[in-house]
């Protein structure tokens, strides 16, 4: 089903709302008021947020450490980000983590697992589970180009294409895993020119494109939904920041960020939705003016819920 101009409207509101969470978020933990470390998607927005919104309600996402959109596509509200970044006890794990690993299974979320890319496997299993209960749903997972070189990611396709499971496969290939280019990464010209040797399709897209993501995402959801197996997605994309807030990125190219910071993804989208006569300035500066209050509150909210107690360590264990 083609995108309405209310969906092309939401799908740029979801990038800036994500975009001013992580902003906020980055000016918090440089002032020691978050927990742990920060990675962000500054750069890659459209990805997440396509991808989700591509998606219905009952199926399942198993989303990477950068895939805010994701999360708030699926109606994580920013204040439940910000309790999670704080360690708060009301947060999704109750202070005992940080970061995106968030997991609501109500809200069809799995939990992010830190070593990539182990979400694949446990997205490949759900899928698995929709086939044998004949359900027609899909699970999506995300992983970025780094963590397709590694024996899990591997044998999960491989495991997915033989056995034809609804999942699809986003790649968010970044141009960066950690500070290791894609040349001493793997010897093809694409992650996507795997596809073939596994027996599945496969398509390359512009990660900044949020509805180019959008429409791959969904033509392979309904490939999966029909019987049609896995597809492997590679979108591309640039990290405009280093890999975690304690990382300078000064291996990165200047004139590598700067190609990239005028491919823009939010501004890309803006001006289409100018271009289609669906947005204006006065658009514009009620849409940011809406989410620095949304994110204000947020903050707030956050900072003033109760932080874990000593006893809580032994709370949600399997043995205390």
């Amino acid at each position: 089903m083609p995108l309405t101009p209310d969906d092309r409207r939401q799908l740029y509101r979801f990038m800036c709302l994500s975009r001013a969470v992580e902003d906020a978020a980055w000016a918090l933990a440089g002032q020691g008021r978050l927990v742990g470390r920060l990675y962000t998607s500054h750069g890659q927005e459209a990805i997440p947020v396509g991808a989700a919104y591509a998606l219905r309600p009952d199926d399942v996402i198993a989303p990477m450490y950068r895939d805010m959109g994701m999360h708030l596509v699926r109606g994580v509200a920013p204040v439940e980000v910000f309790a999670q970044y704080m360690g708060k006890r009301g947060s999704s794990n109750a202070g005992k983590d940080s970061g995106l690993h968030i997991g609501d299974m109500a809200r069809g979320i799995v939990g992010m697992i830190s070593v990539l890319p182990d979400s694949l496997p446990v997205a490949v299993g759900v899928a698995l589970a929709f086939k044998l209960r004949r359900e027609p749903r899909v699970a999506l997972t995300s992983f970025g180009e780094g963590a397709a070189s590694t024996g899990a990611f591997h044998e999960a396709v491989n495991m997915a294409a033989v056995m034809k499971v609804p999942v699809v496969l986003v790649c968010e290939n970044n141009g960066w895993a950690l500070s290791t280019p894609p040349e001493r990464e793997f010897a093809t010209a694409a992650i996507v020119d795997r596809a073939p040797a596994y027996g599945i399709p496969g398509v390359q897209v512009d990660g900044n494109d949020v509805e180019a993501v959008h429409a791959a995402v969904a033509e392979a959801a309904a490939r999966a939904r029909a019987g049609g197996g896995p597809t492997l997605i590679e979108c591309l994309t640039m990290r405009m920041r280093g890999h975690s807030i304690i990382d300078p990125a000064d291996y990165v190219p200047r004139a590598q960020l700067d190609a990239w910071a005028a491919r823009d993804p939010l501004a890309g989208q803006r001006e289409r939705l100018a271009a289609a006569g669906l947005w204006d300035d006065a658009r514009e500066a009620a849409l940011q003016a809406e989410l620095r209050a949304e994110v204000d509150a947020a903050v707030h909210a956050a900072e003033a819920m109760e932080d874990p107690l000593p006893g809580d360590v032994h709370t949600g264990v399997f043995a205390a």
